[in-house]
C-alpha cells in the first residue's frame, strides 16, 4: 500500500463489504491506506486485505480525516447518518444503500451506462440496487438501438441479496432438511429452502413491494427515461448467489433476435451466453464469481411484434454491488 489513495470501507465485515475488499484487490485499485469500519460489535476484529490484517474501527468523524474515497456498505439509516459526515471530513462517498438513490442531487451510476452522471456529484454517488443493475445492463443497448417503450421484469433473487443473515438462513434450512429436522426460518418470512417467496421488502398500499419500486424508479433514473412503463415482480429463491431476471422489452423500432444478440455481445459488461440447442444459457451456477452479466434465452415475443424476451443473470455481490461501486470509484479517480 505504498502509493495511491486513502480508502475507507464502511460495513467491511458484511457480505458486500467483504466482496468490496476482494474487488479492490482484483482490480488493483490504487489503495495507499485502507481503513475499515463496521458496527461497534465488530470493532477490534480484523479483515484481510492484500494478505494484511486490517483492524476494524468505530465509525466516528475523526476516523475519516484524510480519507479520499469511502465505500459505504451499511443500511439506509446508517448511510443517511454516516455519508454526510464522511463527506464533511473530505471524502467522496460511494454509497450502496437505498438512502440517496432517488435524491435528484445524487447521481445513480452504472459506469457502462451513464458514466457522465458521476461528474455531477456533490460528494455522494449512489450505487443502484443489485436487481436494477442486472436488469438495466441489457436494456441499455436495446434502448440505444430502438428506444424502449415498456419493460416487464420478473426477478429471481438469491438469498445473499439479504446479506449474511439471508445466506445463513438458507444454509441452516438446507442442513436441517438433510438431517430430517424441521426447517425453521430465522431471517426470511417463510421457509426459503425448496420454496419461492414472492415478497422482498415491505408491501405498499398498491400491493407492490419496496424492492419492486426500486426496480421501477431506478431503471428510469439510470436510463434517463422518467416516464418508462416498468412492470416488476421480485421473488426470493433458494439460490445462494446471483440474481436472475426474466425480461420482456418492447421498443419503438423492431429489433430482431439476431440484432439483439449482436447488441448484447458488443456491450461492455455483458456476456452473450445463448446456445439453446446445446443447453447453454445463463444460470447462477455459471455466473457466480463473474463481473459480467450473462444474457441468453433471447426470443421474439409471440404476443407483440416489437418486443423481445430474454433472461439475464448477474452476481449481485459483484456487479450488483461491489464491482459496480469500485468501477464508480475508478471513474472518480480518472476524473
Amino acid at each position: 500500500m505504498a502509493t495511491g489513495l486513502c480508502v475507507a470501507v464502511v460495513g467491511a465485515t458484511g457480505a458486500a463489504g467483504q466482496t468490496t475488499l476482494r474487488i479492490l484487490e482484483e482490480r488493483k485499485f490504487p489503495v495507499r491506506e485502507l481503513r475499515c469500519f463496521a458496527s461497534e460489535r465488530s470493532v477490534g476484529k480484523t479483515v484481510t486485505f492484500l494478505d494484511e490484517a486490517v483492524p476494524v474501527r468505530k465509525v466516528e468523524p475523526e476516523a475519516f480525516r484524510g480519507v479520499e474515497i469511502a465505500f459505504c456498505s451499511a443500511g439506509s439509516a446508517q448511510a443517511k447518518e454516516y455519508a454526510p459526515m464522511i463527506v464533511r471530513a473530505g471524502a467522496i462517498v460511494v454509497d450502496k444503500s437505498n438512502a440517496f438513490r432517488m435524491d435528484p442531487n445524487v447521481p445513480l451510476v452504472v459506469p457502462e451506462i451513464n458514466p457522465h452522471a458521476a461528474r455531477g456529484h456533490q460528494g455522494i454517488v449512489a450505487c443502484p440496487n443489485c436487481t436494477t443493475i442486472v436488469t438495466v445492463m441489457p436494456l441499455k443497448p436495446l434502448h440505444d438501438a430502438g428506444r424502449l417503450r415498456r419493460v416487464v421484469a420478473t426477478s429471481f433473487q438469491a438469498a445473499s441479496g439479504a446479506g449474511v443473515n439471508g445466506l445463513d438462513d438458507l444454509r441452516q434450512q438446507s442442513l436441517a432438511w438433510a438431517r430430517g429436522e424441521a426447517m425453521v426460518p430465522h431471517h426470511f418470512q417463510h421457509q426459503l429452502a425448496f420454496n419461492l417467496i414472492p415478497h422482498i421488502d415491505k408491501f405498499g398500499s398498491d400491493g407492490y413491494t419496496g424492492e419492486e419500486m426500486k426496480l421501477v424508479n431506478e431503471t428510469r433514473k439510470i436510463l434517463e427515461i422518467p416516464d418508462l412503463p416498468v412492470a416488476p415482480t421480485t421473488v426470493r429463491v433458494p439460490v445462494f448467489t446471483c440474481h436472475s431476471i426474466a425480461v420482456n422489452a418492447e421498443t419503438d423500432q423492431k429489433i430482431s433476435v439476431a440484432r439483439a444478440r449482436e447488441l448484447f455481445a458488443a456491450f461492455p459488461g455483458l456476456t452473450l451466453w445463448d446456445e439453446p440447442a446445446e443447453n447453454r444459457y445463463p444460470m447462477p451456477i455459471v455466473v457466480e464469481g463473474q463481473d459480467d452479466c450473462y444474457v441468453g434465452r433471447i426470443r421474439e415475443d409471440l404476443s407483440h411484434p416489437r418486443a423481445l424476451n430474454f433472461w439475464v443473470v448477474g452476481d449481485q455481490l459483484r456487479k450488483g454491488a461491489a464491482t459496480n461501486a469500485v468501477q464508480i470509484a475508478e471513474l472518480l479517480v480518472r476524473g
